[in-house]
């Protein structure tokens, strides 16, 4: 089967993975520049299907949200609250964690990928063309202030993930 769209999007999930790795190839020695490329990777990636294949999806549904698509949007917020923490192993094995299940849900066959596939499917080729210009995110200094930690502990809260015991990394 022809899926453009879900391979699209699995080949960026696979790409950050390998950006994220490689960011913590050592870890008492974080390459800084790979996790910038990363946090960026990944808020453009959180972009592009909030921005144009959620909506997409969600226009050709009737206008409706498919039914994952709430949980979606709740990790989405979750992860982009752990992209202003500065990076640490705790941070990365809380992102790595949230990324395996978040993924899961888009990847897995009958998943959203799939239910966006079968929607738009006569809007590929112009997705793909959006998608393709969607520029880079930039992003700010991650931002060391116990009120990051806690905005993003209550963002993984609403999105069911237990901060804590995930072992996040705590206030100063």
């Amino acid at each position: 089967m022809n899926r453009p769209l879900h391979a699209f999007f699995t080949a960026d999930h696979r790409r950050l993975e390998a950006i994220l790795d490689a960011a913590f190839a050592d870890p008492k020695a974080i390459d800084h520049r790979l996790y910038d490329q990363f946090r960026a990777g990944l808020l453009r990636h959180i972009g592009m299907e909030e921005k144009i294949l959620f909506v997409a999806a969600q226009q050709a549904n009737g206008g409706e949200p498919l039914p994952i698509q709430a949980k979606l949007r709740l990790d989405h917020g979750a992860l982009t609250s752990l992209m202003v923490i500065p990076p640490g192993e705790a941070l990365t094995q809380v992102i790595r964690h949230v990324l395996d299940l978040h993924d899961e849900l888009e990847e897995k066959p009958g998943g959203m990928y799939d239910a966006c596939e079968h929607l738009t499917k006569h809007q590929t080729e112009d997705l793909l063309a959006r998608l393709a210009q969607v520029p880079e995110t930039p992003v700010h200094p991650p931002n060391p202030s116990p009120k990051a930690i806690g905005a993003a502990r209550r963002a993984m809260a609403r999105a069911g993930f237990n901060y804590d015991a995930l072992g996040g990394p705590q206030e100063p």
